[in-house]
């Protein structure tokens, strides 16, 4: 591998060593894709390109990879390191792309702002950065959540903005309640495990699905908060309509299936990516069970290329059991259908969602956690007024597993 691609990377002009990001940096390495891909969505929205739409992709592979292996967006520290890496935004233009590239017709919008005009370049900014496709055609079974926030725009921006500050409370009182379990070493740059071996074996998993119980929480109310800001920047500063920004959620722990967690109410922002990255690729040799499994397998490996920017060790096989396991959990669903006649729901289908998902969702925060992504403090960590009483409470339900 190394004797055939250091020559390459050299090759395309990517340095030794990894520069640091600056204006310089950026306008050379990170900027050139980011146009490109742009650049591509207008092909992408126009009649008759499509040679040179994939002439266009060819050059973008080769721009991403040079950008990923140029530029140092963590400058050198590892608190800002997690999420900063170019692989994973490279990875998601290069997948996104690649359909427009081979898009028979081109791609065509069919939802505007009310009392708006067709415009090529608001199409074009619009298809580059609506990941998951609301209100294009290409998004064909995308589930919408039903809009529960106020219709005028003041009490919709009033709105947004307390469930910024609510999340954004809730993802600092998880992360801090998460760093106060030890001795796991949810706080060292080098990890740790959510499984203490020193705890008999029932005790040490009552305690490992608590702890990943929280960093689920702790992780959708981060994407939540995350959403919240941008419709403010998009809605405030932007002027864009209300109805673009549509709820990301639908109260996923009300889920009475699988297939409901994961095709309604957790978001669906890189539903597409994973069904083109993996999904429609498996789909040609399998079926509709090459596809749901080709799409958790391609979720796997993107949240291990995220990972593997906080430690190089990361384990595939973590991330790939973790979210496979979710295939198999939906196929026992259908078989249920099928034997019984009737869905997996009610009560009965919650207790058996939330167990699968606490089940397989140790493996997944044991994969976060060994790669120390909880190990940085943000600022959101030490926000929470009841910051002493969360570290108390969390070092006390520990100490009491140890007692038991």
């Amino acid at each position: 591998m190394s004797f055939t691609a250091f020559p390459m990377l050299g090759a395309i002009g990517v340095p030794t060593n990894k520069a640091p990001l600056n204006v310089a940096t950026f306008v050379s390495y990170v900027l050139p894709p980011l146009l490109l891909y742009f650049t591509m969505a207008v092909l992408a929205i126009t009649p008759h390109t499509p040679l040179l739409r994939m002439a266009c992709w060819l050059v973008l592979v080769l721009l991403a990879w040079r950008a990923t292996f140029s530029v140092d967006m963590a400058l050198g520290t590892f608190e800002r390191k997690f999420n900063n890496d170019l692989l994973n935004p490279m990875l998601m233009i290069v997948t996104r792309s690649i359909y427009w590239a081979f898009a028979k017709d081109p791609l065509v919008r069919h939802l505007r702002p009310l009392n708006s005009t067709p415009s090529t370049f608001m199409d074009a900014l619009d298809l580059a950065l609506a990941f998951r496709g609301y209100g294009w055609d290409w998004s064909r079974g995308l589930y919408i959540p039903r809009e529960t926030r106020p219709s005028n725009r003041i009490g919709f921006v009033f709105h947004v903005a307390l469930s910024a500050l609510v999340h954004a409370f809730i993802c600092g009182t998880s992360h801090r309640a998460l760093r106060s379990f030890s001795p796991v070493g949810l706080g060292s740059i080098s990890g740790g495990s959510i499984f203490d071996e020193t705890l008999p074996l029932h005790v040490r998993y009552l305690r490992s699905s608590i702890i990943s119980i929280i960093g689920a929480l702790a992780a959708y109310s981060l994407l939540q908060m995350s959403y919240d800001l941008c419709t403010l920047v998009g809605v405030l500063f932007l002027g864009q309509d209300t109805t673009q920004w549509p709820p990301g959620f639908d109260a996923p722990w009300r889920s009475t299936s699988l297939a409901q967690f994961w095709g309604r109410r957790w978001h669906q922002w890189l539903r597409h990516i994973f069904l083109v990255q993996g999904g429609y690729p498996l789909s040609f040799l399998f079926g509709r069970v090459g596809l749901v499994t080709g799409a958790f397998l391609s979720s796997a490996v993107y949240h291990h290329a995220g990972f593997s920017s906080l430690d190089s060790t990361s384990e595939l096989w973590r991330m790939v059991l973790g979210f496979g396991m979710m295939a198999p959990g939906m196929f026992a669903e259908q078989i249920f259908k099928r034997w019984t006649g009737k869905k997996v729901c009610g009560m009965a289908g919650w207790v058996w969602t939330m167990t699968w998902l606490v089940l397989w969702g140790n493996v997944l925060v044991d994969g976060f956690v060994r790669v120390g992504l909880f190990r940085a403090d943000a600022f959101i960590d030490g926000a929470p007024p009841l910051r002493a009483l969360v570290e108390r409470l969390a070092m006390d339900l520990d100490a009491w597993f140890h007692a038991v």
